[in-house]
Order: structure tokens, then C-alpha cells, then sequence
């Protein structure tokens, strides 16, 4: 099968929209605020963090489905496991041991006034108790949730995929109505109370995981998507700038709210997979090297941007300033360290980073 280079595309552009999404957490959320450093809230950046949110990490689940779909093609069950173990759970492991202290230890020191050392910070991470944020301290997995979910789907996705070859060998969606893949966000919203850990469905992931391989990996799907990407892109804009108005501006929480933010996030992945085919089917020394990277500087990302905030927010420059060097440092920063690690062994060994692309 022909490496569909949009979706590699749209993965690093994800990933790189990471940067401006968690530099504005500083600056969102309530009076305590919602991040491992806090200013206050500023309406322009809530306003974009809410507007990313439903849908950035919903479509890394679903284009995940997809991959795992054309992985397969080319793979045993047994190298599928042995891969995803090697480039999934062992950097999970090695970001909570490594790179997760230094997050909680900043958190520690900025709202707590924690005056300990270090060492003695992460011995309080494995003690204290905690609501699994992290963002006043205590232990969390932070942001490599995405990657013990990943993982766990990613298994039991091959599980559901044994019993579907055995039961129904011959099973295939085909072409289905464009108001129908609209429609599929309805059991997405179902499936967001299953297993919410946190204000993270297992279940919504996984039903995200499951579209992304059973039916938004199918040719006939994808240019119907294709075929209907402006007018995605106009339900998308219009169900956005509602749910996020709804959101900041008049405080709504309930669960036509959560319908509509799971709608959203839908429209929001369809529209991305139409655009991206159209526009993005596109190979080139920029785009292979981005896409190499962008697995490791997602695992690296955020504990520079933390380090990094909370030094700038010590200078006497304005939200805007602000902002913008957090962004520019901490991605700076981050290519520099993924090209050291990259060129050592044993640390490519312990971010995922391997030769063979999965």
C-alpha cells in the first residue's frame, strides 16, 4: 500500500501545536489555574485553548486507528506487540521516572513554596496524596497518558481484531453516507463515560481508535471525507466557535455541552482528514524529518515548556511577550535535546526511537 503522507503530516502538525496549546494553559482555567505554573487567566489564550482541546488529542487517537490499520498490513501480530512495547511502553516508563519528577517539582515550587531538595520532591511524588493532575504536585502520569492509552488500546484493539477475523472473516464497512460519518460521533459521546479517569475516557479513545481503523482507514470513506471537506470545514467552524463561546464566555456545563463538545471534536477530525488529503499528501526532507521526530519531541516537549515558563514568567514583559518566547525557547530547545538524544543509543533506546518506522 502507497504511505498515505498526510497523515504523517498531520501528526507532526499536531504535535507541533502542542508548544502555543500548553503555553497557553498558563494563562487558562480558573483562579488556581489548570497547568503546573499559573499567571491568571487571559481571555484570548482560553478562548484558544478551549478551542483546541476537543479535538487535537481525539484525532491522534483516531489517525492512530488508521496507522494501526496499515501496520498491520505489513506485520505479524507478534512484531506489532514487540513494536508497540518497544516504542510505546518503555518510554512511558522512562518519561514517568525521568521526565514527569521535574514537571511536579516546578508545580511544587510554584504553588506550594516547596523549599526541598530535588531528590527529596521526588520521593514526595511517589507519597503525597494526588488527583493524578500533578499540577500542585503529587504524582500524575502527565502528559504520557496519551501514551499508556495508546498502548492498552493498541492491544486490546488486536484482540478485538483476532475475534472479528475468527467470527466475522469476511467483515468490511465499505462506502457509508457522509451524514452517517457525521453521525459517528454519537457513539464517541456514549463512549466518553466509559472509563473517564481524570477527564480522560478510556472509552471515548478507544471508540476514536476503533473508527480510525474499521472505518476512517477505508478508501471509499476517506474521499467521501475528501469529497465533503468544506462543508466539514464549515459545521466544524460553526459547532467550534458555539461550543467555545458556550464555554468561556457563559460557563455551560452539562451534558448537551459534552455533546457538543464531542461533536466538535468529530467534525473537527473529518475536517482535518479532508483538508490534509487535498492539501498535504506531500513528501520532502522537511516533512520525513519532522515526521521522524515528532514521537520523541512529543514525549520531550513538555517538561521544557514547564522549566521554560516558569523562568520567563519572572520578567517584566507582557502576556503577549510572554507567551511567544515560552513557545520559541521551549521549542527550541526541545529540537536541540532531541538531536543530542538521537545521536546516543541508549537514550533513542528509551524514547521510542527506532530505525524502522512503525
Amino acid at each position: 500500500m502507497e504511505r498515505k503522507y498526510y497523515i504523517d503530516n498531520l501528526r507532526w502538525m499536531a504535535i507541533l501545536l502542542l508548544f502555543p496549546f500548553h503555553a497557553a494553559q498558563i494563562w487558562s482555567g480558573g483562579e488556581y489555574g489548570g497547568f503546573y505554573i499559573w499567571s491568571h487567566t487571559n481571555t484570548a489564550l482560553y478562548v484558544f485553548s478551549t478551542a483546541v482541546y476537543p479535538w487535537y488529542m481525539t484525532f491522534l487517537f483516531a489517525i492512530a486507528g488508521m496507522s494501526c490499520k496499515y501496520a498491520l498490513l505489513k506485520r505479524t501480530n507478534k512484531q506489532f506487540v514487540v513494536e508497540r512495547t518497544k516504542k510505546i511502553l518503555i518510554p512511558f516508563f522512562f518519561g514517568l521516572l525521568v521526565l514527569v519528577p521535574i514537571m511536579t517539582y516546578i508545580a511544587e515550587v510554584f504553588f506550594n513554596g516547596y523549599t526541598g531538595t530535588y531528590w527529596q520532591q521526588y520521593r514526595l511524588l511517589f507519597t503525597k496524596e494526588t488527583d493524578l493532575t500533578g499540577y500542585h504536585g503529587g504524582f500524575t502520569p502527565a502528559h504520557l497518558w496519551f501514551l499508556l492509552y495508546l498502548y492498552v488500546i493498541s492491544l486490546v484493539t488486536l484482540l478485538i481484531i483476532l475475534l472479528q477475523k475468527k467470527c466475522l472473516p469476511k467483515y468490511r464497512v465499505g462506502s457509508i453516507p457522509y451524514y452517517f460519518i457525521i453521525l459517528l460521533s454519537v457513539p464517541e459521546w456514549i463512549c466518553q463515560y466509559v472509563l473517564n479517569i481524570g477527564g480522560k475516557s478510556l472509552g471515548q479513545f478507544m471508540i476514536l481508535f476503533l473508527l480510525g481503523y474499521y472505518i476512517l482507514s477505508e478508501e471509499g470513506i476517506l474521499q467521501k471525507i475528501k469529497q465533503y471537506r468544506y462543508v466539514s470545514l464549515m459545521i466544524c467552524i460553526l459547532s467550534g466557535s458555539l461550543y467555545t463561546c458556550l464555554y468561556c464566555f457563559e460557563n455551560l456545563r452539562n451534558v448537551w455541552m459534552t455533546g457538543l463538545y464531542i461533536f466538535f471534536g468529530w467534525m473537527g477530525i473529518i475536517t482535518l482528514l479532508g483538508i490534509g488529503q487535498a492539501k498535504l499528501n506531500i513528501h520532502n526532507p522537511i516533512s520525513v524529518y519532522l515526521t521522524q521526530a515528532s514521537f520523541p519531541v512529543y514525549i520531550l516537549h513538555m517538561p521544557i515548556l514547564v522549566v521554560t515558563g516558569f523562568f520567563v514568567l519572572k520578567l517584566s514583559v507582557d502576556v503577549a511577550g510572554q507567551f511567544l518566547l515560552i513557545v520559541l525557547i521551549s521549542l527550541i530547545a526541545t529540537f536541540l535535546i532531541y538531536e543530542i538524544i538521537k545521536r546516543v543509543p541508549v537514550l533513542r533506546f528509551f524514547l521510542g526511537m527506532t530505525k524502522k518506522k512503525l
